[in-house]
């Protein structure tokens, strides 16, 4: 049997009150917690350590015999002694048929999380008795599941318009509504399709963390869609119609003469609809960028040299660009 020092357990001080106790206890519970940890077995181990901890340095008379044994071992450590079995346990150990004083600090039973099986370890049943005999005095307490996360993976047109995902978790397959407008970092929640409950408990939830995938066209700010427009400069000034895309159809937009590159269009509603009001939408914006025609005729290059030419010896001095 080995000593367990169950204030290095916690990392705290042998003057800690019970709050500091209580603190530190809660803060490496949530840590090390089985459900946080799924499957991870030296955190499991880490948890039934430091609970052991707990239980006997909050209970006033488990603690005052703890530090009075904890003194009296680390002095027969002094005398250069280092066979556990050569110490004097027998006048620690717990009277037959008497039960430590349980209290745990988090809603689950230990025993819920890891079986009938004792969690604490021999020092702890020796010196301060274990379970009480008998083992469990009543039954276990319903435990609702863990709600479970997974990542899905969607394109902007199908956040645009929503869609249905057969999804593949834990070896169950789930069909999923995901509802139009969603952008990453939304959370879509499946009521009851989580981790199954134990003892009668209900099932956990399962959310669906949404991660929108860039687009090649729009750029995503909110609910509104940027993109840029690509307008010949024939049309830039002289003005036209062009065709522009967008998640639902394609649209015209009428490019006024004398348009500048960079000059931006507001089309109202034509974004991205809201994630909790479907019938609003965001604003879609086209940033001009001027282009060459498709093709150039000699005679187009011929006519804008010569237009150019033109342009610059009629230029005022201060037009005049060295």
């Amino acid at each position: 049997m080995d000593f367990k020092d169950y204030y290095e357990t916690l990392g705290v001080a042998p003057t800690a009150d019970k709050k500091v106790i209580q603190q530190t206890f809660r803060q490496l519970a949530r840590k090390h917690h089985p459900d946080v940890n799924p499957g991870n077995k030296d955190a499991e181990e880490k948890f039934k350590t430091i609970n052991e901890a707990y239980q006997v340095l909050s209970d006033v008379k488990q603690r005052k015999k703890y530090d009075e044994l904890r003194a009296q071992y680390q002095q027969w450590q002094k005398t250069g002694s280092q066979q556990q079995q050569d110490f004097d346990w027998q006048s620690w150990s717990a009277q037959p048929a008497t039960g430590a004083r349980t209290q745990y600090a988090n809603a689950e039973d230990l025993e819920d999380l890891f079986g009938s099986a004792s969690p604490y370890s021999d020092f702890f049943s020796n010196i301060f008795g274990g379970k009480a005999s008998g083992g469990r005095r009543t039954p276990p307490s319903p435990r609702r599941g863990r709600d479970v996360e997974y990542e899905v993976d969607l394109t902007l047109e199908e956040a645009f318009r929503g869609t249905e995902r057969a999804l593949e978790i834990d070896g169950h397959r789930v069909q999923a509504s995901i509802p139009l407008g969603v952008r990453t970092g939304t959370r879509v929640r499946l009521a009851g399709r989580g981790e199954a409950g134990r003892n009668g408990g209900t099932t956990g939830d399962l959310y669906l963390i949404i991660k929108v995938l860039s687009n090649d066209i729009f750029e995503r700010d909110g609910d509104d869609l940027h993109f840029d427009a690509s307008v010949d400069i024939f049309t830039a000034i002289a003005g036209g119609e062009i065709r522009i895309p967008a998640l639902e159809r394609p649209l015209t937009l009428t490019i006024p003469p004398r348009t500048n590159a960079n000059r931006t269009f507001r089309l109202r509603g034509k974004g991205m609809p809201y994630l909790r009001e479907p019938s609003k939408r965001g604003d879609m914006f086209a940033r001009v960028k001027l282009v060459l025609p498709d093709s150039l005729t000699d005679q187009e290059v011929e006519g804008i040299t010569a237009l150019a030419s033109a342009r610059q010896k009629h230029a005022k001095p201060s037009e005049v660009k060295l």
